[in-house]
């Protein structure tokens, strides 16, 4: 367990040694000293994820035992979402080295990204209430500044916004933590977890479970709080684009929902609740999508979908829908991540991100067309790629479980976001290439690579559905979030 630390040690270490060489190099060694290390960095944690895997246990910070000290925690779940917040953050950095050089202070965004990284990573080892709220912070704040990085009034509009929404969702944190330490007297989340199983869940417990839910579905942008994520997803940069719907959004909302509301509080009372908020987010997200003709936009709002649906299996709260919900969150983060980024390579080139001002693409960026191409398919649902096995196993599992209502709420999405992104296809890759393109080349090969990356990975995921995969990484996930028993057993010994 030693090596949790460095999840966050290592960003939070080289965020600021990265300001340091900004302000001792000349500007080509700096930049070219600054890209290198970010992406050792980034690639470092995701290959140390890796080991994760069939591995629990807790670390103290400092020697000190809980509650008096601060943990990290390491089960199934938290093992999975590292790996999944850390391959797309490799893969966001690497598109990063080329697509950056558009903006003129970029020697800011490494360090914030690593900021960001930092505070995702926290999150999901946390295993104290307060130091929780304080990575969650940490990863918000970078992400506001990245969201308006390019400081254009659209883009500090949707970064003032976001801001505004996100520091609502903070204090909805805080002053539940505040009512929880009122009561218990303790900030860690197993002992927090054994002291509500053995009391009665009394008023004071139930509003600050509320006020959680609320925050975390600010956070993840559940709807009705979704408001900051349509505005926040095309004003950021492509990569931070990736990374916001990827991975933060399901990081400070699904995960830390799961975590808190599921190991902390028991899901009995969780789960009515979350379907409804599942098959709303899921029907609006999709319904808005078809409107759009901003390729980024529309993309944030199938987000919003997927991101229902994610709620609508996980709410069912059995094995075969929890299984549904977190490889769902997986083939999302990686199939989203990928789109995002091939919206990128589109606005590298011809600087608009208009449908109608595109066309005939694949003519001359064939690989952002064929990722494209295969992200659109597997967000839509369509066999064999890794979008198709993670909506039908929700689906089976809506069903079996004697909610065919449910079931056909996921369909729709899926009718819906297949219609969107066919749109997509049509519009920007298919079709007469205008004549103003002609000579327009595909983007760099490190944007290219991360892309294909991500495609390859689109194919290849359903295979840890298979037995001998699934019972090493997606199942020990599943057990952690069903049993809360495991998680307060692994501090308190």
């Amino acid at each position: 367990m030693n090596i949790l630390p460095y999840f966050v040690l290592l960003p939070l270490g080289g965020a600021f040694l990265l300001t340091m060489l900004n302000a001792l190099f000349k500007k080509d060694i700096r930049f070219t000293f600054t890209e290198v290390l970010a992406n050792l960095i980034v690639f470092s944690l995701f290959m140390s994820s890796l080991f994760l895997f069939g591995k629990t246990g807790s670390y103290a910070v400092g020697g000190w035992p809980p509650p008096l000290g601060i943990n990290f925690l390491l089960d199934g779940l938290s093992a999975l979402m590292l790996s999944v917040v850390n391959l797309i953050a490799f893969s966001a950095i690497l598109f990063s080295v080329n697509y950056m050089k558009q903006y003129t202070a970029r020697r800011y965004y490494y360090s914030l990204f690593l900021l960001m990284l930092a505070g995702m990573n926290g999150v999901i080892l946390s295993g104290d209430l307060f130091n929780l709220f304080v990575f969650i912070e940490i990863a918000s704040i970078a992400s506001y500044a990245l969201v308006g990085f390019g400081t254009e009034a659209e883009e500090l509009e949707a970064s003032f916004k976001y801001m505004v929404m996100g520091g609502i969702a903070s204090t909805f944190i805080l002053l539940s933590i505040a009512f929880l330490y009122s009561q218990f007297g303790v900030l860690n989340m197993a002992y927090i977890s054994k002291a509500i199983s053995e009391t009665d869940f009394n008023y004071l417990l139930k509003f600050s479970l509320f006020l959680f839910i609320t925050a975390f579905s600010i956070k993840g942008a559940f709807v009705p709080f979704h408001a900051w994520l349509p505005d926040a997803h095309p004003s950021a940069p492509a990569p931070i684009s990736a990374m916001l719907s990827g991975v933060l959004i399901k990081t400070l909302g699904i995960y830390a929902l799961l975590r808190v509301g599921f190991s902390v509080y028991g899901y009995g009372e969780l789960l009515y609740i979350m379907r409804y908020l599942g098959i709303i987010t899921i029907v609006v997200g999709g319904l808005m999508m078809l409107k759009q003709d901003d390729i980024k936009r529309l993309m944030a709002y199938s987000s919003i979908s997927n991101v229902g649906l994610i709620i609508l299996g996980i709410s069912l709260g059995t094995p075969l829908g929890i299984l549904g919900g977190l490889f769902h969150l997986l083939s999302h983060s990686i199939f989203k991540s990928l789109l995002f980024l091939n919206s990128g390579a589109i606005f590298y080139r011809i600087k608009t991100r208009s449908l109608r001002d595109m066309g005939g693409l694949n003519k001359v960026m064939p690989v952002t067309g064929g990722t494209s191409l295969i992200a659109s398919l597997s967000i839509s649902g369509l066999p064999p790629f890794n979008g198709f096995f993670s909506k039908l196993i929700i689906i089976i599992a809506c069903i079996q479980d004697g909610h065919p209502g449910f079931a056909f709420w996921a369909i729709l999405g899926s009718i819906l976001t297949l219609s969107a992104f066919m749109k997509v296809q049509k519009m920007a890759f298919f079709g007469a290439l205008k004549e103003k393109y002609a000579q327009i080349k595909e983007v760099p090969f490190l944007m290219s690579l991360s892309m294909i990356i991500l495609a390859v990975l689109c194919i290849a995921t359903p295979l840890l559905l298979l037995p001998q995969i699934k019972d090493v990484i997606l199942t020990p996930a599943v057990d952690a979030v069903l049993n809360a028993e495991n998680y307060i057993a692994l501090v308190i010994k």
